[in-house]
């Protein structure tokens, strides 16, 4: 859900991760670690199919997989801004959409605020702001792998 006092095409979703930001920063800029958890569940991003080059202009692209169909979902992206390990600023070149992704230092955790701006319709329906909040189980579960830590979120959905 949106706030209403911001852009209806502005989405903006929190979590707390029990990983140090550090890692959580790694695993967003990797693509060894992006292959286990991006995309919502019922989809795949295969390694093969990751480009970052973690630096401003660099190259962010992707293909998800739809596991049960085997469809396609390609993202390309130019990384604008790479501040190490507090900010990724990239913009999807087919959308428009302006990815804002800020890890905030809690110790042994991590605060991550993920704004996006520019959100095509489609993007802002429940089902899709249901699936994203997907990612970002997959994505606490996959770093639970990495720390030995608890698997489930804690933290918000979006706002």
């Amino acid at each position: 859900m949106t706030d209403p006092m911001t852009d209806p095409a502005e989405l903006v979703f929190t979590r707390v991760f029990e990983a140090p930001r550090e890692l959580v920063f790694t695993c967003m800029t990797q693509p060894e670690h992006l292959a286990h958890f991006w995309g919502p569940a019922g989809t795949s991003a295969p390694i093969e199919h990751i480009t970052v080059d973690a630096r401003p202009g660099g190259a962010f692209e992707t293909v998800m997989i739809n596991d049960a169909d085997g469809s396609r979902y390609p993202t390309q992206a130019v990384y604008d801004e790479v501040v190490e390990p507090e900010r990724l600023v990239w913009t999807e070149a087919d959308s428009g959409m302006t990815v804002t992704v800020t890890f905030t230092d809690l110790g042994t955790r991590t605060g991550v605020e993920i704004r996006q701006a520019k959100v095509p319709a489609a993007f802002r329906s429940p089902e899709a702001q249901a699936g994203f909040l997907t990612s970002l189980d997959r994505f606490a579960g996959y770093l639970a792998t990495l720390t030995g830590g608890p698997g489930g979120p804690s933290g918000e959905g979006p706002r």
